[in-house]
């Protein structure tokens, strides 16, 4: 099993709030990865909209596999998400994580969360932290 595979397995594996919440792996590959979520009516707020925290949620997750390349153990340093447009109890939502820079350490990487038309709903940015931590 290829490193990344393994890492990707591994994460899932023991990644119970991405199981809580019906997160599904659509892609996931060295900097880029795809991760979409069925909303739930106890996803939502007391407006009857997705809960900005579990949109927060699947972008952290499309973001935390995106920057697990390898065998070492990387984590959030920071993130900020612009919501765009709100989305009800029936809706997939589904998050695309890219690399946009990697040094040494450091990553930075960009989520965007779309609706099942296409439609832009949230854009997050990530900035990553590798640690000397094995997976």
């Amino acid at each position: 099993m290829p490193d990344a595979t393994r890492s990707t397995h591994t994460m899932m594996q023991n990644d119970r709030a991405a199981q809580a919440l019906g997160i599904r792996i659509e892609r996931n590959e060295p900097g880029h990865a795809v991760m979409s979520m069925l909303v739930r009516e106890d996803m939502t707020n007391g407006f009857a909209i997705t809960h900005g925290g579990l949109v927060f949620a699947l972008a952290d997750t499309a973001f935390a596999y995106a920057c697990n390349e390898d065998e070492k153990v990387t984590v959030a340093a920071g993130a900020d998400i612009a919501f765009l447009k709100p989305t009800t109890a029936g809706q997939t939502l589904t998050a695309t994580a890219v690399r946009r820079a990697r040094s040494g350490r450091t990553g930075l990487y960009d989520v965007t969360v779309t609706d099942e038309t296409g439609d832009v709903v949230a854009e997050f940015r990530g900035r990553s932290f590798t640690t000397n931590r094995a997976l």
